[in-house]
């Protein structure tokens, strides 16, 4: 065997470059500390004395989580993960002599991400950048849905019942219960579309056509319509709107402000079939409209699967709102390296 050197690690790390290392392409591109005054503010705490560790930096923490995003993983893996690989502790400013934040901490630092509601706010900072950048254009604008699901409920029918009319079943209340109601996510909703069955929420995203970057989202239960949400992201900057026929009524034609040409698909009706012209306007419209599969696309294979692990609305509009962020990292550090 090889005798061990002080060169092992490094020469490690130029080898993983040589192979191709996606976080240090990352990193090449992406300056994390725009966000440190958002996550700072929104996290500042008086300490009262200087006593015990320093607590990890909050940029650090933060880039952690997106590693989780990228790679679908709990936080217990997420510890084991970074410990274990190189490529990790280089995207993330560590060596082997480094401590590495345990699961607790990365649990309690999205904890308090969440609880400060600032994740909205984090995406909108990003795409201030790209807009000034003149990555979004607005030339083009799509607007559609993904189910995001979470683990599935045991319920009884009653319970369910119970739940979708906005109460809380009188047998998970009371101490005794206490573990039980709070593994229990009243605010998920089952649907049923076509084939598939789903339980969860869902991510109403509009994209930009040109660069294909989320440029705003919503959050909602399962159940909720597409086009419940639909006009609440459509505003004078768009110019082209994009959608599937889903979204196609009387209500939003009507709504859309003046400055938007609607482009969204013909629908047609039992006995009042689409005629050739719809067909060939909405196959146009198609080529455009697509691109907005792309993104889900990628959260679905480059992100390992669109499913979040959590319990309630609070939590999957931050979990769901990270992944729509780290999407438009992702998708940002491929525009700018396709340029060079």
């Amino acid at each position: 065997m090889k005798q061990a050197s002080i060169f092992d690690e490094s020469e490690r790390l130029s080898k993983l470059s040589k192979l191709g290392d996606n976080l240090e392409k990352l990193n090449s591109v992406i300056n994390w500390e725009i966000f440190r005054l958002i996550i700072d503010r929104a996290l500042a705490i008086d300490k009262k004395s200087n006593a015990g560790r320093p607590p990890f930096d909050h940029i650090l923490l933060f880039k952690i989580i997106i590693l989780q995003k990228i790679y679908n993983l709990s936080d217990d893996a997420t510890e084991y993960q970074i410990n274990d690989r190189l490529s990790f502790m280089r995207f993330l400013g560590l060596s082997i002599s480094n401590d590495v934040p345990d699961a607790k901490t990365i649990w309690k630092f999205k904890n308090d991400l969440k609880n400060a509601n600032v994740m909205k706010e984090l995406f909108d900072m990003f795409n201030d950048i790209l807009e000034k950048q003149h990555i979004i254009t607005h030339e083009g604008t799509i607007v559609d849905a993904t189910f995001v699901d979470v683990p599935r409920q045991r319920n009884t029918r009653k319970e369910n019942a119970e739940i979708k009319s906005g109460k809380v079943p009188e047998e998970w209340l009371g101490t005794e219960n206490a573990h039980k109601y709070a593994q229990k996510d009243t605010d998920a909703r089952w649907v049923k579309k076509g084939d598939e069955t789903h339980y969860g929420y869902k991510d109403l995203v509009k994209a930009d056509a040109d660069s294909k970057i989320i440029t705003d989202y919503v959050v909602t239960n399962a159940a909720v319509h597409d086009s419940q949400e639909f006009l609440t992201l459509i505003n004078g900057s768009d110019k082209k709107l994009y959608a599937d026929s889903a979204f196609k009524s009387e209500k939003i034609d009507t709504a859309l402000p003046d400055s938007v040409e609607n482009l969204i698909h013909e629908k047609g009706f039992r006995n009042h079939p689409l005629n050739e012209t719809q067909k060939a306007s909405n196959n146009a419209k198609s080529k455009i409209r697509c691109r907005v599969e792309h993104i889900f696309g990628f959260m679905t294979n480059s992100m390992n699967g669109i499913f979040i692990r959590t319990i309630g609305m609070k939590s999957a509009e931050f979990q769901i709102g990270l992944s729509n962020l780290v999407y438009n990292i992702c998708r940002y550090t491929f525009l700018q390296r396709s340029k060079k």
